[in-house]
């Protein structure tokens, strides 16, 4: 089946050109040969006849060698016992056999061809010319049997390199493809970011307007306010994330950092969350802005986780670190085991625990003592001027 196939491959034009230019030299050098001796003998009119005569038909079974590859050169072969002229066809064919071919079908094609080199040269007489022509008759067969494994090789190995070739293109196909949807979680941990942190403010203040009674016509009309702000700020961080989906330019990413945190703590306040702050992060002013953006939305998350499983609780944030000792973040609030979660329950932790696991941090959280406690650490290089100090 494989021969079959590599049979039937269809052949470029020039090299067809190629091989009946290769066939057609000798034949016409073997015809002027002929054409010299029947001038000086014309009773040989006969045989310079059927030998150019048997030259044609190895030239026209040549069109049949890629489908009997090995049938042909075998014929063409034996003709060679008889006719001179037909020596082009039978180059032609028993190269493309020696390049097409196994050694069990090119020694039996080189044997038989071989004794009709020798076959020919003893058909008049035995001289000393005929030992001439049998030695050149073998040098010949032995460099068309090298000239075609070596073009088989070359194919081979034009072969492999167009195969590595294709096998390199697949693997960068599967990078870039690896890199989009490294590009696609990462924009959808940050639309879960922004979005469970409003989403969750806007479920809080709506729930105090439903529930509570006690509420004034102007705290009333604050808690409506608050709703409608978290909303417009919702709609505008859903078309920034969206943009960055459209690689739209003139929409900037949101990207908050450690600078933010007052206002963060501010806005949940307003929205009627409970919130202690214990912050004693030393030389914030060399944070990386990496790692500041990172400590926003484990806070940012750990509140939103908050919201969702401890509502009306009190939720205690403590931060800390400095150069060389690593940012560390601790988040806890009551474990209230009765209050349903909702959609979306835990993908906030794991989005947040891959974010801090590529940054290089480490994130855990359990249950200690009755509270839910979100323990996150961040590193935080000395840069070689902290190291060093300022030599004046």
């Amino acid at each position: 089946m494989h021969e079959l196939k590599e049979s039937q491959a269809p052949l470029d034009p020039r090299a067809i050109t190629l091989r009946y230019v290769g066939a057609l030299l000798p034949m016409l050098f073997h015809g002027v040969v002929w054409g010299v001796v029947v001038s000086r003998n014309p009773d040989r009119l006969p045989s310079a006849l059927v030998d150019v005569g048997l030259g044609v038909f190895g030239l026209v079974l040549m069109g049949w060698r890629r489908r009997w590859p090995w049938q042909i050169a075998l014929a063409t072969a034996l003709l060679s016992a008889f006719s001179s002229t037909v020596s082009g066809p039978t180059y032609v064919t028993y190269v493309s056999l020696c390049m097409h071919r196994r050694w069990r079908q090119i020694i039996p094609v080189a044997i038989v061809s071989w004794l009709a080199l020798v076959a020919y040269a003893t058909l008049p007489a035995i001289t000393q010319a005929t030992y001439t022509s049998i030695m050149i008759g073998t040098v010949v067969l032995g460099g068309l049997t090298l000239f075609g494994l070596y073009f088989r090789e070359r194919q081979d190995l034009a072969a492999s390199q167009q195969e590595a070739a294709l096998l390199t293109e697949r693997q960068q196909l599967q990078q870039i493809e690896q890199a989009k949807l490294a590009e696609r979680l990462k924009i959808a941990h940050e639309m879960h970011d922004v979005l469970a942190h409003r989403i969750s403010l806007l479920s809080m203040l709506a729930g105090g307007l439903a529930y509570r009674k006690d509420l004034s016509a102007e705290e009333t009309r604050e808690a409506a306010l608050a709703i409608q702000e978290n909303a417009h700020q919702s709609l505008n961080e859903l078309r920034t994330v969206l943009g960055s989906l459209r690689h739209d330019e003139s929409l900037e990413a949101p990207q908050p950092d450690l600078t933010h945190l007052d206002a963060l703590f501010d806005e949940v306040r307003t929205a009627g969350q409970q919130v202690e702050v214990d912050d004693t992060i030393g030389d914030r002013e060399l944070l990386p802005t990496p790692t500041g953006r990172h400590a926003y939305r484990i806070v940012q998350e750990a509140l939103t986780n908050a919201r969702k499983h401890a509502p009306g609780s009190r939720v205690t944030a403590k931060l800390g670190g400095r150069p060389g000792d690593g940012l560390r973040i601790l988040v806890s609030n009551p474990a209230l085991f009765a209050t349903a979660a909702g959609p979306g329950s835990r993908l906030g932790l794991v989005g947040l625990a891959e974010r801090i696991r590529m940054a290089g941090g480490t994130l855990s959280h359990a249950v200690r003592d009755g509270r839910f406690v979100l323990d996150a650490t961040l590193p935080w290089e000395t840069s070689r001027r902290d190291s060093t100090g300022d030599r004046g």
